[in-house]
C-alpha cells in the first residue's frame, strides 16, 4: 500500500495559514472595539455621575464641573466616533475571515474527496489481488485432483 499523497498540500498550508492569520487579526480589531466599548461606557457613567450633582458646591465648583462636563461630553462624541469606525474595521475583518474559511475549506474538500477516491483505488485494488490469488489457488487445487 502506497501513502496518499495530495498534492496541492502545500496551498492547503498556506491558506491554513492565511486563515489563522487573519483570526490573529480578527480577535485583534475585537479587542480594540471592546476596549473602545469599555471606555465609552467608563466615560457615560462619569458624566451621568457629575451630571446629577451639578448644582452643588460654590460658583467655581459649579464651573469646573460644567466645563468637565462639556469636555467629558466632546470625548464621548469622539469615542462614539471611534467606536463605529472599530465596528466597520471589525466587519471587514470578519468578511476577510470568512472568505478566508472558504477558501481553506475549498481546498480541504478536494483533498478530502481525492483521498476518498485514493482510498476507494486500493480497496479494489487489493480486492482484484485477493480474488486473483484465490483464483490461482482453486487452479491449483483443481489441478492437483
Amino acid at each position: 500500500m502506497t501513502a496518499f499523497n495530495f498534492r496541492l498540500q502545500k496551498l492547503l498550508d498556506i491558506r491554513t495559514e492565511k486563515e489563522e492569520e487573519s483570526k490573529k487579526h480578527f480577535s485583534e480589531a475585537q479587542s480594540q472595539k471592546d476596549k473602545t466599548e469599555d471606555l465609552l461606557n467608563v466615560m457615560k457613567q462619569n458624566y451621568s455621575k457629575y451630571n446629577n450633582v451639578l448644582n452643588v458646591g460654590s460658583v467655581i465648583e459649579q464651573k469646573i464641573k460644567r466645563n468637565y462636563l462639556n469636555e467629558l461630553n466632546t470625548s464621548i462624541d469622539e469615542k462614539v466616533l471611534e467606536l463605529d469606525k472599530r465596528i466597520i474595521i471589525l466587519e471587514d475583518k470578519r468578511r476577510d475571515l470568512k472568505t478566508k474559511q472558504v477558501d481553506r475549506k475549498t481546498v480541504e474538500i478536494l483533498r478530502q474527496k481525492r483521498e476518498v477516491e485514493f482510498l476507494d483505488l486500493e480497496k479494489h485494488m487489493e480486492q482484484t489481488q485477493n480474488d486473483e490469488f484465490a483464483l490461482y489457488g482453486y487452479m491449483r487445487n483443481r489441478e492437483r485432483r
